[in-house]
């Protein structure tokens, strides 16, 4: 291993460790998971994005699913708060068939049966976050997210994953208003409070699972566009590698100052900043989420 990167983005005193991979395939990934040296244990929830029919940028099951069998991990998913194939359980369960995911393992749909609630210590915007109740059923997660920009959001990574991603129907529509609405999308919700829901949200999901959680981010198919767009706009830039930490602000932190240092990066740049998408890693931090500090290491030879 070798450490090719210390950078600090504030004065919290703490470093994080960040381990990369400029291999995009199995092996990488199986690299950057034994790097953590944390392992999955009990009944792990593998969260992915199961990406809207039409899309194509989705994870693929081939680049997952030696991981996934290694943790024997169930994939999971929750509904979505807007129309489509993934608004409602059956059809979501068609479209991770035909994704290819149902074919590695098995599949669970975690608002199925309804939501429940998470308290959310010291939030500002939120006091609950609305879940999918199966996520009782599971005592570990592997988040496993496509680093890409989002139309909403600004980009997506871990946070976004485990925060609108693990969010039932319902509680994408509560994160999205900043706690005021239980359907739409909070389309008059200030942008900061939007996003800062989302790091609150976050960090629900962490404390309910006693951080028995790891973090990984796939930078490829990077384009501004979001998996959950059904014709996401064609990246505008090359693949970089996939990256992994214990610590979700210093990962996405670091996937972002990745996009900045590409030479190609300008279209998801500007999509980050147009919609000030790196607050929600400030705020992560703020709530004591993690450090935007860290240190980068390559796993390469």
């Amino acid at each position: 291993m070798k450490k090719v990167l210390a950078k600090t983005h504030s004065s919290n005193g703490e470093t994080a460790k960040v381990y990369m991979t400029n291999n995009i395939n199995a092996e990488g990934l199986m690299k950057v998971y034994e790097a953590l040296g944390k392992k999955a244990s009990g009944k792990v929830a593998v969260k992915i994005s199961s990406g809207e029919p039409g899309g194509h940028h989705f994870l693929s099951p081939q680049l997952i699913a030696p991981l996934v069998k290694e943790v024997e991990g169930t994939i999971v998913e929750c509904n979505t708060a807007y129309e489509g194939r993934r608004r409602d359980t059956e059809s979501h369960k068609k479209v991770m068939e035909e994704h290819g995911f149902a074919a590695i393992a098995p599949v669970d749909i975690m608002d199925e049966e309804g939501d429940m609630a998470l308290k959310v210590e010291g939030g500002i915007h939120l006091q609950e976050n609305y879940v999918g109740s199966h996520l009782a059923n599971y005592d570990f997660i592997v988040n496993l997210a496509h680093f890409k920009g989002h139309a909403m959001g600004g980009f997506g990574g871990v946070l976004k994953n485990m925060s609108i991603g693990i969010a039932s129907a319902m509680g994408k529509s509560w994160i999205h208003s900043a706690g005021k609405e239980k359907t739409g999308f909070g389309l008059d919700t200030p942008q900061d409070d939007f996003l800062e829901s989302m790091a609150e949200a976050s960090k629900s999901i962490v404390e309910y699972v006693n951080g028995n959680i790891i973090y990984i981010n796939v930078m490829n198919n990077l384009s501004v566009d979001c998996d959950c767009d059904s014709h996401p706009a064609k990246p505008e830039m090359a693949d970089i590698g996939i990256f992994a930490s214990l610590d979700p602000v210093a990962l996405d932190q670091a996937c972002v100052d990745q996009v900045y240092a590409a030479p190609d990066g300008k279209a998801l740049i500007e999509r980050m900043e147009s919609r000030h998408g790196i607050r929600t890693v400030e705020y992560a931090e703020e709530i004591g989420m993690g450090t935007r500090n860290y240190e980068l290491i390559s796993l390469d030879e």
